[in-house]
């Protein structure tokens, strides 16, 4: 189990937005958790290094994957380790910061299995890119 310390530590680092598709959490209207990375049924830990800020959505849809195929390649690859990876390495935003990019094998199927271009978090992101709101910083 996951400490409340250690809660509050992996959500301040993340910036209070998903480490994945980078959500922010104040704009969401459901509760994001803290993910094993490497999930507990593979053998994973509750230690920091294991442990991600996760938007409903892409928690939903990693659950306990880990792999994936990259639809250009056609090859098993990993999904992203906000651990380990630099999201910047792996990802970039289109001309209107709306749809996330897979730029590597382990981004593209990223944006794939977690499905991070949802048409409503594709809406959200355009109002809240309006505001100003969005990229977070």
């Amino acid at each position: 189990m996951v400490s409340k310390s250690l809660r509050k530590q992996v959500i301040e680092e993340a910036g209070q937005c998903c480490e994945y598709c980078h959500n922010q959490q104040r704009f969401s209207t459901g509760l994001f958790s803290i993910e094993h990375i490497l999930p507990t049924v593979k053998g994973g830990t509750d230690r920091r290094e294991n442990l991600a800020f996760s938007c409903p959505a892409c928690n939903a849809h990693k659950f306990t994957k880990t792999k994936g195929l990259d639809p250009l390649t056609r090859q098993m690859t990993d999904l992203f380790n906000p651990r380990l990876q630099i999201w910047e390495e792996h990802f970039t935003w289109n001309d209107d910061f709306t749809e996330i990019i897979g730029l590597t094998p382990t981004g593209r199927v990223t944006v794939k299995s977690l499905n991070m271009n949802r048409s409503e978090t594709v809406n959200l992101r355009k109002v809240l890119y309006q505001f100003g709101e969005h990229p977070p910083k």
